[in-house]
């Protein structure tokens, strides 16, 4: 399904009514949400708002014809097949997974329950999905990012630091999207004649010890991946960063909020609403292998001057005329 085609079948289909409400049914549906961070992660509580909002504007309130069950990983693959079982043993009609980390999960433990996914990398290297336009199992979704952007990173760092020498990449060990983020950023690096320096993160302290043994900081930047370990301990990232004098390249608009010098990435907030929708089609029973899974067509490159004035950086005019967002 083309991208217009299914924009016009999401304004054709928003209007249905419900087939399946508390009134034709004996109980409530469920739905599961699995999510890959700590449930104290603000940010993805404002997305998971977002999430049940849009539910509300569909149709389904959480405790009257819809309920909703929660639970939490603590950002590593270790921490979720647990949470992923004990969710799908409680029957859900839909699941909602969110990050790689919690739909891989899910994968392990059902191949029947329908499934929507958010902030996943690319979910047929993933495993996830054999095609993006027909999914052709339980699960489909909403992809986060193209791996090239790897390369636009690199690019970004380089207009904004001429004298840029080497990158540190900040990623998490057997996450498979770090692979692949890294090809991209390898080719622009390689391209710009820029050395890399591979940061594994499995604790804070891998963190703390990368910053401490970098050489040569005022030619010197980082990337941090869009995976479960980075986001989790994305605030000591960015306070080393501040610490250590090092500009940071970020995947995420909540890192430059935080205090990170620059983000470029896709409108997360829309994967959630999108989400949303999916998993109301699947509640009036539509399977997930009819519906494609959604990539990414709107990006937001955001500047944290009050972070660039405090690395003592001047960023080039032509750099900042290109940001969505300034943030001062």
């Amino acid at each position: 399904m083309r991208r217009r085609e299914f924009i016009s079948f999401l304004g054709v289909t928003a209007g249905w009514p419900s087939v399946l409400n508390a009134q034709s049914r004996e109980r409530p549906l469920r739905v599961g949400v699995l999510q890959g961070q700590p449930e104290t992660d603000e940010n993805f509580r404002a997305f998971r708002m977002m999430f049940v909002d849009r539910l509300r504007q569909l149709g389904w309130t959480d405790g009257e014809n819809l309920r909703i069950d929660y639970r939490y990983g603590a950002g590593d693959a270790a921490s979720m097949p647990a949470a992923a079982k004990e969710l799908v043993d409680l029957n859900p009609d839909v699941i909602l997974a969110i990050t790689a980390l919690a739909a891989m999960a899910i994968r392990q433990y059902t191949l029947s329950i329908p499934t929507v996914f958010v902030q996943v990398g690319d979910p047929v290297v993933l495993g996830l999905v054999t095609n993006l336009a027909r999914p052709a199992g339980n699960i489909t979704g909403f992809t986060a990012f193209n791996y090239d952007i790897g390369g636009k990173w690199i690019e970004t760092l380089k207009d904004a630091l001429p004298n840029l020498a080497w990158v540190a990449i900040f990623f998490e060990p057997g996450n498979p999207s770090s692979t692949q983020y890294t090809v991209a950023v390898e080719a622009a690096a390689a391209k710009m004649k820029l050395r890399l320096v591979p940061v594994s993160v499995r604790t804070v302290a891998d963190i703390g010890s990368a910053f401490a043994g970098f050489a040569d900081v005022s030619r010197g930047a980082i990337i941090a991946m869009p995976v479960g370990t980075i986001v989790q301990h994305r605030k000591e990232i960015i306070t080393l960063a501040a610490q250590y004098h090092v500009p940071g390249m970020y995947p995420l608009r909540l890192f430059a909020a935080e205090g990170g010098l620059m983000s470029y990435g896709s409108d997360i907030g829309d994967q959630y609403r999108g989400a949303a929708f999916y998993v109301d089609q699947m509640l009036r029973g539509m399977k997930p292998a009819d519906l494609p899974v959604q990539q990414p067509t709107k990006f937001s490159f955001v500047i944290n001057l009050k972070t660039a004035k405090a690395l003592g950086l001047t960023l080039p005019g032509a750099l900042i005329a290109r940001t969505d967002e300034v943030i001062e």
